[in-house]
């Protein structure tokens, strides 16, 4: 699979969602051998509590997607009043269902709920999502586990683009649970050597300068500049942030001055469009997996590989 990309003053435009259209396409011809030889249909269900409208709008393209891909699909909204009680005894009842073999509770939740207790609720084999504890030590330790799907898919578009990252400097900027620290254990797997910059990273400009692999995973809005980046440098913005546009409608950005850093990277994924769609297409794989996994299927080696 190589990711079709295209000039941006200087830069390659790392297309992710063309790259995720073809991961979804080997996701349908999996779940279709899967039928055939064992009658099973891979099962993702979605536990969405709240209104949140960009949850919402994310929540409705996975559905979309899953169902696309032939697997079979189950949404649960809950009222943002719901109690954690009632989360958690549907997680459990979940856990218990044989047809399901994935399971995500989208995030964030609402204030009265623990969300770390509700990660760990989910039985680790049908993480999908990558977050359970049990999923981070294996990662964290090198072993088998189900990969947190923003990295993963920023993995994919890193080894397409660069092909052996061995020996690389990567910098990731952001640690979070979700993204920046998973994203650094993935690097090191890859023998690339790795810093994790952060909110007190004193000379952080200077400390992004060396990096061959630039992650972006901070939130804010633009903040990685041109001076920030190395020649020649592969910058993944992870970054979804919305904002103020022209005439006071609101665009989506990322964490990446994308017009000032592509005048100086050497490719670069935009946002929208980069490792967005990478994270369902992810998604939908490791459910895949998940799956395989579950039944004593062969596992398809060429999704995520």
């Amino acid at each position: 699979m190589t990711a079709r990309s295209k000039e941006l003053t200087g830069a390659k435009l790392i297309d992710g969602k063309a790259f995720a259209a073809r991961i979804r396409a080997r996701v349908a011809e999996e779940v279709e051998r899967i039928r055939a030889e064992a009658g099973i249909v891979p099962g993702l269900a979605v536990v969405l509590v709240g209104e949140d409208p960009a949850s919402q709008i994310y929540v409705r393209n996975k559905a979309k997607q899953t169902v696309e891909s032939g697997m079979h699909s189950v949404e649960h909204r809950l009222d943002a009043s719901a109690t954690q009680d009632e989360l958690l005894g549907l997680i459990g009842t979940l856990n218990a269902d044989p047809a399901i073999h994935g399971i995500l509770v989208q995030l964030p939740l609402p204030g009265h709920i623990d969300e770390e207790r509700v990660i760990n609720a989910i039985a680790p084999a049908k993480d999908v999502d990558g977050f359970h504890i049990s999923n981070v030590g294996l990662l964290a330790t090198g072993q088998k586990a189900m990969v947190p799907c923003t990295p993963l898919g920023s993995l994919m578009l890193l080894r397409d683009e660069l092909g052996d990252l061995s020996g690389r400097n990567a910098v990731v900027i952001g640690r979070s649970n979700i993204v920046g620290k998973p994203m650094a254990q993935l690097l090191l797997r890859e023998s690339c050597t790795v810093t994790i910059a952060h909110s007190r990273t004193k000379d952080i400009e200077e400390v992004v300068s060396r990096a061959d692999i630039v992650v972006a995973a901070v939130g804010r809005p633009r903040m990685v500049k041109a001076s920030w980046i190395k020649p020649g440098a592969t910058v993944i913005d992870v970054g979804i942030n919305r904002i103020e546009g022209p005439e006071g409608k609101p665009i989506v950005v990322g964490d990446v001055d994308t017009d000032d850093v592509a005048a100086v990277a050497g490719a670069i994924t935009p946002v929208p469009g980069g490792v967005g769609p990478m994270t369902i297409a992810c998604l939908l794989a490791n459910t895949v997996t998940a799956c395989c996994r579950a039944h004593g299927l062969a596992e398809p080696r060429d999704l995520t590989a």
